[in-house]
């Protein structure tokens, strides 16, 4: 388990995913152990990314309800969009189903994408190349999997 604590505050408290046998001591220990703090932090930031958008769409749905509507799509697109970045944030902060969940977030992004695709407007392409960015970060993830540092999904 690691434990990433402030005093005796745990802040974080995860198990191992691999490398690692239940119930091994999985603290930070040399640079072998960088690879997977780098991949929690990855997790994490690009968590916060979609876990912002799942706020953005509560607080002020109007806003993607419209980039919808330009496009002749349903407005009520808006709810399973905001549960799954929700539900995709919390999954990748975890390291719960971190492959399939990065994969599919990819193609997310890719195809939000195309909401932003308007060459005349210099801000929404350069929102469309970061979706593509973000795309790229979510397919390496997906490839390398969440690292030791995860929860593992019940069985």
């Amino acid at each position: 388990m690691l434990a990433i604590t402030c005093g005796h505050l745990p802040l974080i408290a995860l198990t191992a995913a691999s490398r690692a046998e239940p119930g091994a001591d999985c603290q930070l220990k040399g640079p072998d152990d960088m690879p997977d703090l780098a991949l929690l932090i990855g997790r994490c930031l690009i968590a916060a990314l979609f876990l912002a958008g799942f706020v953005q769409k509560i607080a002020d749905p109007g806003a993607a309800m419209m980039l919808l509507e330009e496009r002749g799509l349903p407005t009520a697109l808006i709810w399973p969009a905001t549960l799954y970045n929700g539900a995709a944030a919390l999954a990748l902060i975890l390291g719960l189903w971190t492959r399939p969940v990065a994969a599919s977030l990819a193609v997310y992004c890719i195809a939000t994408s195309l909401f932003h695709l308007k060459p005349d407007d210099p801000w929404q392409m350069s929102i469309f190349v970061k979706n593509w960015a973000i795309a790229g970060g979510c397919l390496a993830l997906s490839a390398a999997g969440p690292g030791r540092f995860a929860r593992m999904p019940l069985r």
